[in-house]
């Protein structure tokens, strides 16, 4: 294969900014020393860029049949250019938006479109988008290559800074302009940066504040609108593969971007301390039917990038107040890079992501990672290029074995400072709207090493709700066992009539942050209803390591649920807690699935769902081929405005929309009921007097239902 090569020497301007806050220890008795934090603002005292180019993809025709010898070319980089990092206690942070213009001739043996940009050509870290990098000509704005799938490394006592294994893909731009067959995203080399650093400034942090050297705040004390501490995924950003495929799985990462839409600054206390945001990655597939929406599954999760050093971005244009560090201010976004979710920026370790097992999701509680049960240690495994990413199948992404499926990545901002100040607060409570996802599309790539899947973004992120809200078609219900004391979970169902006759039954769980985690489901089946392709999807789980949190460090188990079909009901179940506290129950910022084929239409019933850790069973209200239920009763009252009393001679109407309406009226202190009335339908009740106002009221209708009430002039 034809190689071309060029190679550019910059003088690179690179800062980090950071703030930590740290941990006092002592007696009361004595004193003691505030621990300083370093933050340096770093600069390349020499260096270069290296494009690994492949001619013949990139040419195609119009080249020396013999091939071009490789050419290096040497760019002098432009003294205004503003391309900087963040570097904090010796730790890379990432790169920040801005620009590096690289000056040079022309070489042959180009495109002409690119040879007549290469004294405007500018690396650039943007913003946000679909990639992180890109390469283009600053004057004009035509993009000629992203760069993604690349890795950071600063080695603090060499200050060497290097961007390695970048892969050059051709942008939709530059595929337009080349029209000989050459794709958008097509791999058509590799970039890699490589600088020796040389200190510009050098500023002491004291518990968090700094010494010398304070930016400028950039806005009001309180630029967010919520009350409290709120943070939520702005963004995402940048879904790419990393490593090598391990068998027939590979690792996946996604950029996010957090925003504080709350007044109060969050905590943002790095490890080791335990007060700080976590970060779990999800990945979705919607397909089957003849739309490609019958059915939305998980296919894969990660592991959580523990948050640190919180930088003062803008991202959801709420304001930012400058506060950064261990806050994250309100109003400010922070963002994290793909590179950086998928384990970088831990020194000496590239795949340092720490296990869910640690964390109860609804309080943000781990422990120190500095206990004898940390909650990021990786002594005593060794990684690969799955490890603690989004473990993922590559059969789930091959697009020739789902045509026509589509793609969302999800990631939420889990936090112990929201539920903290939620118990001192009581109306001020944040930790429901973390989680947010976006549409990607598979562009290319095949999983291997030397064909990484390539992904692009379509449309926007869609904030404050989990994934689950993109399946078009289906009904959501939230459940919430325990308010105040635990999380939410979501159960959609979708029923379809695949021929006459037969309807495919299609039931997903998710649990967003309950920590009891979810052990059974079974849905009531009908006299007559016969059942066919039975069946379960779970994502991949990631195996056990050293101190990961679950017992015996074996990981969570990944066997299918237990499948029971009796005369009236069909039950799944994964082992008890008592029986395997690592068995495959719904744990926090997973989904699951359910499914069936039945000859019995769909009616509204009661789904029974039953919990792992601790609690009792409950029921939820779904469509399910079960038969209607009879005899059962409604009630409830209805009171006046104000001071409220009961309100007699109220008309109640209760109607379904195909029988009759049925009609009440309340006795003198407000008491109505019906009777008789049978489950499996949905029913409107309304209430009416004259000179009074009242809401009308729906509500499906399974069981005895009571305390359906009514209050005048609402």
């Amino acid at each position: 294969m034809l190689k071309f090569a060029f190679v550019v020497v910059l003088p690179l301007s690179i800062i980090f900014y950071g703030a930590y806050r740290p941990y006092l220890e002592g007696s009361s008795s004595q004193p003691v020393k505030p621990k300083r934090d370093i933050l340096e603002k770093l600069a390349v005292a020499n260096g270069s860029v290296t494009l690994d180019l492949d001619l013949n993809k990139l040419n195609s025709t119009n080249f020396d049949s013999r091939g071009p010898k490789p050419t290096i070319i040497r760019f002098d980089a432009s003294g205004d250019s503003l391309f900087t990092i963040k570097v904090f206690n010796g730790e890379l942070r990432g790169p920040m938006p801005g620009t590096l213009q690289l000056l040079s001739g022309n070489p042959s043996h180009l495109p002409a479109k690119l040879s007549s940009s290469l004294n405007n050509l500018v690396l650039e870290k943007i913003a946000w988008g679909d990639r992180e990098l890109v390469i283009k000509d600053g004057a004009s704005s035509f993009t000629f290559f992203d760069i993604e799938g690349h890795t950071f490394e600063y080695d603090p006592q060499t200050r060497s800074f290097s961007i390695r294994e970048g892969r050059l893909l051709v942008s939709k731009e530059f595929a337009g302009e080349l029209g000989h067959g050459v794709e958008a995203n097509t791999i058509i080399g590799i970039f890699t940066l490589n600088a020796s650093m040389k200190q510009m400034e050098v500023s002491e942090l004291s518990q968090g504040e700094v010494v010398a050297n304070t930016l400028p705040a950039l806005g009001n004390a309180e630029s967010g609108s919520v009350p409290g501490p709120d943070v939520v995924v702005g963004d995402l950003y940048d879904l790419a593969q990393f490593g090598n495929s391990s068998g027939t799985q590979v690792g996946l990462a996604v950029a996010t971007d957090s925003c504080n839409f709350g007044t109060v600054n969050l905590n943002w206390d790095a490890n080791p301390s335990n007060d700080h945001p976590v970060i779990p990655q999800n990945l979705y597939r919607m397909s089957g039917g003849a739309s490609n929406n019958e059915r939305f599954e998980q296919i894969g999760q990660s592991n959580v990038k523990h948050a640190f050093q919180a930088l003062t971005e803008n991202i959801c244009n709420l304001g930012c107040n400058g506060v950064g560090g261990n806050r994250l201010g309100s109003g400010c976004s922070d963002p994290y890079s793909a590179a950086l979710n998928s384990g970088q920026g831990v020194p000496g370790c590239s795949n340092c992501l720490g296990s869910r097992a640690w964390i109860n999701p609804f309080t943000g509680f781990f422990p120190r990672n500095d206990s004898a049960t940390p909650n990021n240690g990786h002594t005593g495994h060794s990684h690969n290029g799955t490890s603690h990413r989004i473990v993922t199948e590559v059969s789930d992404l091959n697009t020739t074995l789902n045509p026509g499926a589509t793609y969302y990545a999800e990631s939420q901002y889990v936090t112990p400072h929201e539920y903290a100040h939620c118990q001192a607060n009581s109306t001020q409570c944040n930790m429901y709207n973390n989680a947010s996802y976006r549409r990607f599309n598979i562009a290319a790539g095949n999983g291997s090493s030397g064909n990484p899947f390539v992904f692009t973004t379509s449309g926007s992120t869609v904030r404050m709700q989990p994934a689950i809200h993109a399946w078009p078609g289906s009904t959501r219900v939230e459940i919430r066992p325990d308010p105040g004391d635990d999380g939410i979970a979501f159960i959609a169902y979708k029923v379809t009539q695949t021929s006459p006759g037969v309807w495919h039954y299609e039931y997903a769980i998710y649990n967003q942050n309950l920590d009891r985690a979810i052990q059974s489901f079974g849905v009531p089946l009908g006299s007559g209803a016969t059942l066919s392709d039975i069946g379960f999807h779970a994502p991949p789980q990631h195996p056990g390591w050293a101190n990961d949190g679950t017992v015996g460090n074996a990981g969570y188990s990944s066997a299918p649920w237990t499948q029971n079909q009796a005369a009236s009901s069909m039950t799944w179940s994964t082992e008890t807690f008592v029986q395997n506290p690592n068995a495959n129950a719904i744990r926090w910022g997973t989904m699951y699935n359910f499914r069936f084929d039945s000859n019995k239409p769909p009616i509204s019933a009661n789904a029974a769902v039953g919990f792992f850790k601790t609690g009792s069973p409950i029921t939820v209200s779904v469509l399910a081929p079960a038969d209607p239920v009879s005899n059962l009763t409604l009630s409830g009252r209805v009171f006046t405005s104000g001071t409220p009393r009961g309100l007699g001679i109220v008309k109640i109407t209760l109607s379904d929309g195909v029988n009759p309406p049925r009609t009440a009226f309340t006795n003198s202190f407000g008491y109505y009921r019906f009777d008789n009335i049978t489950g499996g339908a949905s029913y409107t009740i309304t209430a009416s007097k004259l000179r009074h106002t009242f809401t009308p009221k729906q509500m499906a209708i399974n069981d005895h239902v009571t305390n359906i009430n009514f209050v005048s002039g609402q």
